[in-house]
């Protein structure tokens, strides 16, 4: 919490920058590298890194919050319009900031953990700040920022108060790693579970476990499995090693595990030749790989083998992600306990602020654990960070942040406890806004969760904002410069929500929405998306609410052009944006070829109408069988929407990719392309290996477990049959959710307990049964009915269908969940 002050002469000499400094008495706190996400302006530095978008582009927005110090790589940057602000000149912004952050690494002399492998990295961090924090100050990364930007930005938080550092590390291609290691400087080097994740980057396994090793080059202690490196033929780092083994001889060997109450998992193993014992509170396989991996770690440090058995036991489940859900009275609920900490608490505020669809935005905020030396110090950069960020209202929860009310200049309550907090909630009179709700673990705030949250279905659709963002970047990167962006987001986003996808969607700046419906479009100005919208299936009845709410119109024939025009004409509007659908093969909405002369007439002869786009659809981009009939499209489309502008004398944008035209035909990007179920991890265009990331996820649980005997029937009509007997549970999902009957009798397949199961009998309206017979499960336990072992394009297949249809038939009445790291 008490950062050093860098003089910004200072930090032009460590990341070796060109160029006078023109206020030389500015100092430096924070570091700044996305301009959406901006704190501490008066001590900010901004990196303008050059990466998907050019940093440099946003130089203008920075400097108007307030920033001052900036890096640079462009000689030729205009720097004279920015008066009052510094400007450093480098080769590498990225490697000034890495070198910036080895640099403040050095000023420390405390041990500092790295973590590097496939799996496993964060929750090893996470589980063994648990484990270490009653004796030590520590510093983690935040989240999983363990990139070639994250692990820098990680280590600028150490400061003297700390007495142990904790960072992760990640990487996806050869030469990332030793940059890297000269960041962090590792004294302690833990390797976890090597698998096939990230590994597309690396010419074979044996160099992917040669470029991770890279980070352990100097530490004085290394910890890890000898079963990871099998068969690796180089040497192994440290100058000392510390193994652990399920498999085989180790410095800790595992003996024995068995599973007790089904709940935890108790392990034996042999230490420094006596027998040592722990019982874990997770039974997963690879819940207890970690715990093994951090009860390893506890050992090699020194710790005595009971008092790791009793840290061990305690450990609690980590929450990855901040979760988004609705609330009651209205209001949605940004949950994000798992961890707090200044870093933490700016993550999550930045997420808050993205939140468009309520005009109010509160924190509920318990002490911050940790630094008790400098608490003034603490509470006036959370003040700062509220006022940056936009906050509204706070709510604070603990005596220390209730001593320190006067710093903050927002509408605010304070609360001694948690419980004092739950006895007043009617209070509070919370109500259409958006709660953030940020924690330290011993307040408890899953208790203010719980009395938040809107009491819904059981069974949860969860959408992973991360990955959503990692599909839409993807996408973004096959982009030929200029080329615009629109997302599809009708039909509820696939399934997926409505403002919780567009405010991202809006937040990554892409240049257009698309809905089915005008209703849909005024939903999301209602939650105040104000990216332009195109409305695909508009008619007169809509064309009111249309033009009341800034929507854009497709137009696709003769008729709603006509319509449409004497709206306007009516309402004395002019020049009102409209987009122009052409039927180019699909032959189900638009203007065919024979009918452009007189779509021409028409909108030369209306100047009320402002053509912003002329578009139309492909067919089968994803199918290479058609790819000659794709080819005709193009060209179609080339010589309809040309017609077009040589009449018009004015550009348009012009858009004909979908989401597998995106991955299949460069040349068809035209000006903008339109992204669709792409976003959410299905592409047509990748039957094999997909580079793309799972979004949606539906889970349930189990309601009861029925033991059957031999020839027993289950379900509606007797369709079920266990011929030998068995053991059945009934899930809580149904045909009324979205789960449809063609899945009934074996079709569809679940997860229970990391077992695939098949569903035995008709499916129900609200609940069907599995045949879970020798399967160990308990009734409440979890089950997965899609995610990324389970396909949705799977689900498709078996019914024969497509995965459009498997996702958007989900109910509305199945509580939606998002997730954000």
């Amino acid at each position: 919490m008490n950062q050093k002050l860098y003089p910004i002469t200072e930090v032009a000499q460590i990341v070796k920058s060109t160029g006078a400094i023109a206020f030389p008495d500015l100092c430096i706190r924070t570091l700044c590298t996305d301009s959406r996400k901006l704190a501490d302006m008066q001590y900010g530095l901004f990196f303008a890194l050059q990466g998907r978008r050019d940093g440099h582009e946003f130089i203008a927005d920075v400097y108007k919050t307030g920033i001052r110090n900036f890096i640079i790589s462009k000689a030729t940057f205009d720097v004279s319009t920015f008066p009052g602000a510094n400007f450093l000149l480098v080769e590498d912004v990225l490697k000034a900031l890495q070198m910036l952050a080895a640099h403040h690494r050095r000023q420390f002399d405390i041990p500092v953990i790295a973590i590097t492998g496939s799996n496993g990295k964060t929750i090893v961090k996470e589980w063994l700040y648990q484990l270490l924090a009653p004796e030590k100050n520590i510093v983690r990364s935040p989240k999983s920022y363990n990139s070639q930007i994250g692990v820098p930005l990680s280590v600028w938080q150490m400061n003297e108060e700390h007495e142990l550092a904790i960072f992760e590390t990640g990487i996806s291609r050869e030469g990332e790693m030793e940059a890297l290691e000269e960041i962090i400087q590792p004294t302690i080097g833990i390797l976890t579970n090597i698998g096939e994740a990230h590994s597309d980057g690396f010419e074979s396994k044996e160099k992917k476990i040669e470029e991770k090793l890279k980070l352990f080059k100097n530490v004085e202690l290394f910890i890890y499995s000898p079963h990871y490196l099998e068969g690796y033929p180089n040497d192994i780092p440290g100058e000392s090693k510390f193994t652990w083994n399920q498999h085989g001889t180790a410095d800790l060997e595992i003996i024995d595990d068995e599973v007790l109450e089904e709940k935890y998992q108790f392990v034996r193993g042999r230490f420094n030749a006596e027998d040592v014992q722990c019982a874990l509170p997770f039974t997963d396989d690879a819940s207890v790989e970690n715990a093994i991996c951090c009860w390893a770690t506890m050992l090699a440090m020194g710790y005595d083998p009971d008092a790791a058995d009793d840290r061990l036991e305690k450990l609690a489940a980590v929450k990855m992600r901040l979760e988004l859900k609705n609330g009651i009275n209205n209001c949605s609920i940004i949950d994000d306990s798992y961890s707090l900490d200044i870093s933490s608490l700016a993550i999550a505020l930045d997420f808050l602020k993205q939140q468009n669809q309520h005009v109010k935005h509160t924190l509920i905020l318990s002490d911050i654990p940790g630094s008790v030396q400098q608490p003034e110090q603490v509470y006036q950069q959370v003040a700062e960070l509220l006022e940056n960020k936009s906050v509204e209202r706070l709510i604070g929860v603990g005596k220390e942040i209730s001593l320190h009310a006067d710093k903050f200049d927002v509408e605010k309550q304070f609360f001694e406890s948690t419980d004092e907090l739950l006895a007043g909630l009617d209070e509070l009179k919370l109500s259409n806004e958006t709660i953030l709700l940020k924690g330290a673990r011993v307040f408890e705030f899953e208790r203010i969760s719980h009395a938040l949250a809107q009491k819904v279905h059981e069974t949860v659709l969860s959408i992973d904002l991360n990955a959503l963002e990692f599909n839409l970047n993807f996408y973004k990167a096959q982009l030929k410069p200029g080329v615009k962006l629109m997302a599809m987001v009708k039909a509820f986003s696939y399934g997926s929500g409505s403002f919780e996808i567009a405010n991202l969607l809006q937040f990554n700046k892409i240049d257009y929405l698309a809905v089915a419906f005008a209703d849909e479009g005024v939903a999301l100005r209602k939650t105040g998306i104000t990216l332009p919208i195109m409305v695909m299936n508009a008619d007169s009845t809509a064309f009111d609410v249309i033009t009341e709410n800034k929507l854009e119109p497709e137009i696709y024939s003769q008729k709603i052009l006509d319509e449409f025009t004497g709206v306007l004409k009516f309402k004395a509007i002019e020049k009102y944006p409209i987009h122009i659908k052409l039927d180019t093969g699909m032959h189900r909405l638009g203007f065919m070829a024979e009918e452009i002369d007189l779509l021409i007439e028409s909108l030369t002869a209306n100047p009320v109408l402002e053509i912003k786009s002329v578009f139309s659809h492909m067919v089968a981009s994803e199918d290479p069988a058609d790819d000659d009939f794709s080819r005709k499209q193009i060209s179609a489309f080339e010589s309809m929407s040309g017609k077009l502008a040589e009449a018009l004398g004015y550009p348009f944008i012009r858009h004909l990719s979908n989401t597998s035209g995106i991955s299949r035909w460069p040349e068809a990007q035209f000006d903008m392309v339109r992204l669709g179920i792409g976003m959410y991890g299905i592409d047509g265009a990748y039957q094999e290996k997909s580079p793309l990331q799972t979004v949606t996820s539906l889970k349930t649980s189990i309601s009861q477990i029925k033991n059957l005997q031999p020839g027993e029937t289950i379900g509606y009509n007797r369709k079920g049959v266990l011929p030998n007997g068995g053991k059945i549970a009934t899930v809580k999902i149904g045909y009324a959710d979205g789960y449809s009957r063609r899945l009934g009798n074996g079709v569809g397949k679940m997860i229970v307990n990391g077992k695939l199961v098949p569903t035995i009998g008709n499916i129900c309206m609200d609940m069907c049964m599995l045949d879970i017979t020798g399967v160990r499960a308990s009734e409440g336990d979890e089950v997965i009915v899609f995610d990324e072992q389970v396909r949705v394009e799977d689900i498709a297949r078996e019914i024969g269908t497509i995965p459009y249809e498997v996702l958007t038939g989900i109910s509305q009445r199945v509580k939606r969940v998002y997730f954000y790291e």
